[in-house]
């Protein structure tokens, strides 16, 4: 562990309750206008456009665009299958900036702020810069830089992500921890030489949905952020 310099965070599911807070911020806005729906099936349904539409960037089908340009194709897709049409454009755009504000997790701002005393932190998200600052704004969360997609031009799990993001810190992959909710992003960050976390988030698609531990291997499984600051010593 002396070797670790960098800890690097999957955001979405992982810090944030993005199923929870996307059916809040769904409702506040479409229920005023008349809409009524199932606001978790509405937050999953545009959820569940998230890869396809990365994947679209990662083949090079199209040229890398950020995720919030994403975002609101993935939206534009689910509202006819919500019967939901002829929005103000000014209503897609504030439905469109739910994403930045997401709740975190209780346990995210303590474990960082733990985490923090002894290591650089920053997000390695699929989310582009703007997304992350509100996000970082909103939940009161400290980062020493904010890097992922943007900065590497594709989306995770491309090695470039990972690679860049070491780079930024002038760091080798092996002094950088990568840390997820997700086996498959910490497959691919440890093939890029990286040490890898597990963080559990059971109830991340809805109870008992999410992954309750790794199923791949790990350097370090937690239950909590709190939890990984314990192990880690911070």
């Amino acid at each position: 562990m002396a070797a670790i310099k960098a800890l690097f965070f999957d955001v979405f599911g992982t810090l944030m309750d993005w199923r929870s807070s996307i059916a809040r911020e769904a409702k506040a806005l479409l229920e005023p206008l008349g809409h009524s729906l199932d606001w978790t099936k509405f937050a999953d349904a545009w959820r569940g456009e998230y890869q396809p539409g990365m994947e679209e960037v990662r083949s090079g089908k199209i040229p890398f665009s950020k995720l919030d340009v994403l975002h609101r194709r993935n939206l534009e897709k689910i509202l006819p299958r919500f019967g939901i049409g002829g929005l103000d454009e000014s209503v897609l755009k504030s439905l469109n900036l739910a994403w930045h504000r997401l709740d975190a997790w209780p346990d995210v701002p303590p474990g960082l702020t733990r985490l923090r005393q002894k290591f650089l932190l920053a997000p390695v998200s699929n989310g582009n810069i703007a997304l992350m600052a509100d996000l970082a704004r909103r939940n009161h969360l400290h980062w020493d830089a904010i890097l992922g997609a943007e900065v590497a031009g594709d989306y995770k799990p491309k090695p470039r992500v990972y690679l860049a993001s070491a780079e930024a810190f002038n760091l080798a992959p092996s002094e950088c921890m990568m840390v997820a909710a997700h086996s498959r992003d910490l497959a691919a960050a440890a093939q890029c030489g990286l040490e890898t976390a597990h963080v559990a988030r059971p109830d991340e698609y809805g109870p008992g949905t999410g992954e309750p531990g790794p199923t791949v291997p790990v350097d370090f499984a937690a239950k909590d952020l709190e939890d990984l600051a314990r192990q880690l010593g911070a």
